[in-house]
């Protein structure tokens, strides 16, 4: 039987967009099988006491060191966000909306905002960047934002979200493989191990 990685994430989060640039690969040359969950990170530190590390000026001077180290070591493009922190509570509605109406363009959804945040430092608070990006990216944005203000799409954010902390987790990205929690982008050769086991 296949397994299944559980990947929680939240779009501000830099550390998830470098994940989720691994994750897909590594998944398939595994043969288990991704299953995104979007939580709303904010929340999350609210409930457990962390916050960004960028908070904490040297540990977020490293951070953004670490963060391109990663980058160039991944190949992949990013440019950290000018605009950042980012409120994401109507992105991550965005995305779970996306996956409860079209769960069959989720991933477009997904590359579209985390391009927008984490290579073309695009200002996602801002209503009229957020319809251009998904606009172009071949959604309707008008119908987009009318369905994050359906209460199951509030309610399916807020559960993913609670059961998030309630299952131990405290920051972003964070993966589960059978039960075990790997934190961090930084950890996917662990998480490689236990799709092997």
């Amino acid at each position: 039987m296949s397994k299944t990685v559980e990947f929680f994430f939240d779009l501000g989060s830099p550390a998830s967009y470098l994940a989720h640039t691994q994750l897909p690969d590594l998944c398939r040359d595994a043969g288990a099988e991704l299953v995104y969950r979007p939580m709303l990170l904010g929340a999350v530190f609210q409930a457990t006491g962390n916050a960004s590390p960028a908070m904490i000026p040297a540990k977020g001077r490293y951070m953004l060191r670490d963060l391109a180290r990663f980058a160039e070591r991944y190949g992949v493009p990013m440019r950290f966000n000018p605009h950042f922190p980012i409120n994401t509570l109507t992105l991550m509605r965005l995305l779970v909306a996306v996956q409860l109406h079209q769960p069959e363009r989720f991933d477009d959804a997904l590359q579209a905002l985390f391009r927008a945040i984490w290579v073309d430092g695009i200002h996602m608070g801002d209503p009229a960047k957020v319809a251009e990006v998904l606009t172009a990216a071949g959604f309707d944005a008008q119908a987009l934002q009318a369905q994050i203000a359906e209460q199951h799409v509030k309610d399916a954010l807020k559960a993913s979200t609670e059961e998030a902390v309630k299952r131990g987790v405290f920051g972003a990205p964070t993966c589960f493989v059978d039960g075990e929690m790997f934190f961090g982008q930084d950890r996917l050769e662990f998480v490689r191990e236990a799709l092997r086991d």
